[in-house]
C-alpha cells in the first residue's frame, strides 16, 4: 500500500538518503528554483510569529527554513524516521524552539484551528485521497488562515522520474493541478482562491538559457509567457502550480 510505502521509503533509500535529506535543497540538483520557491512561499505567508503547519515535511528542511525566519512550526510526517530525521536537522540549525514536528497521516489530523498557515510542499501529490488531506489542513487552520500548496501539474505522474519512483518505492506520484485542488478545497470549506506560477516555470521563462536568435520575445518564450499568464487568470489550468486558499 501507499502509505506503508510512505513510511518505509528512507529506510529503503538507506545512509544516503538520509544524508540527502538532512543537507536538502542544498543536496539537491534543482537547489536553486527550490530556494526561489520556499522564498516566494514565504513572501505569501502571515508574517512572522505566525504558526504554520508544515504538511508532509519529509526531513524537515522546508520547516528549517520558515523556524529560521522566525515562525512557529509543526511539521508533519507519515514517516517515523523522517520525523527523527526532521529533528536532528532542528537541532543541527538551532531552532528546536521554533521548529516541533509530529508523526501522522496527513489525511487524519486533529489539530483543530491552531494555525495561521499550513502548506503542502510537493506532497499533497502523494496523498491517497487528497479531499481528505485538505480537509485536514482546513481544520487545523484558524478562521481567515490560508493554505499553500506547491505541486506539479497533470502529465507529472507520466513522467520517467515518476514511474520509476512508483515501480521502485511503491509510493503514489499523482497529477495534482490546480482545478483538482481547488475543487476539494471548495468542498473542504475553503471561500478564496488564487492560483500563482511556479517558480520553475518561471525560472525556464526568464532565466535558462537558451537559443533565442537573438530576439527576447521568440515564439518559444511567447507560449511560455502564455502559459504563465492563464495560470494566473484560468482556474482550470492544467499546469503545475502554487495555490493559495483561504478558510
Amino acid at each position: 500500500m501507499p502509505k506503508d510505502a510512505e513510511r518505509a521509503y528512507l529506510a529503503k533509500l538507506g545512509a544516503q538518503g538520509v544524508d540527502h535529506s538532512i543537507n536538502k535543497p542544498f543536496s539537491d540538483p534543482a537547489c536553486g528554483v527550490q530556494l526561489a520557491a520556499i522564498g516566494f512561499i514565504m513572501r505569501l505567508l502571515p508574517a512572522p510569529p505566525a504558526r504554520l503547519l508544515d504538511l508532509g515535511c519529509g526531513g524537515g528542511w522546508t520547516s528549517i527554513f520558515y523556524a529560521r525566519h522566525g515562525y512557529a512550526v509543526t511539521g508533519q510526517d507519515i514517516a517515523p524516521d523522517m520525523i527523527a530525521v526532521a529533528r536532528d536537522n532542528a537541532r543541527i540549525n538551532g531552532v528546536e524552539g521554533h521548529a516541533d514536528f509530529v508523526c501522522g497521516d496527513f489525511e487524519q489530523l486533529d489539530l483543530d484551528e491552531q494555525y495561521d498557515a499550513a502548506i503542502f510542499f510537493d506532497s499533497l501529490h502523494h496523498a491517497d485521497d487528497e479531499g481528505l488531506a485538505i480537509r485536514s489542513a482546513w481544520r487545523a487552520l484558524k478562521p481567515g488562515g490560508i493554505l499553500i500548496t506547491h505541486e506539479p501539474g497533470e502529465g507529472h505522474s507520466q513522467s520517467a522520474e515518476s514511474v520509476e519512483a512508483m515501480a521502485r518505492f511503491g509510493v503514489n506520484e499523482r497529477d495534482m493541478p490546480p482545478h483538482l485542488i481547488i475543487a476539494r478545497g471548495k468542498e473542504a470549506g475553503f471561500t478564496g482562491f488564487r492560483i500563482l506560477p511556479m517558480p520553475s516555470l518561471l525560472y525556464s521563462t526568464f532565466y535558462q538559457q537558451r537559443d533565442y536568435s537573438g530576439r527576447w520575445l521568440s515564439k518559444r518564450r511567447w507560449k511560455m509567457l502564455s502559459r504563465a499568464a492563464r495560470m494566473i487568470f484560468s482556474p482550470d489550468t492544467r499546469e503545475g502550480s502554487v495555490v493559495v486558499l483561504t478558510k
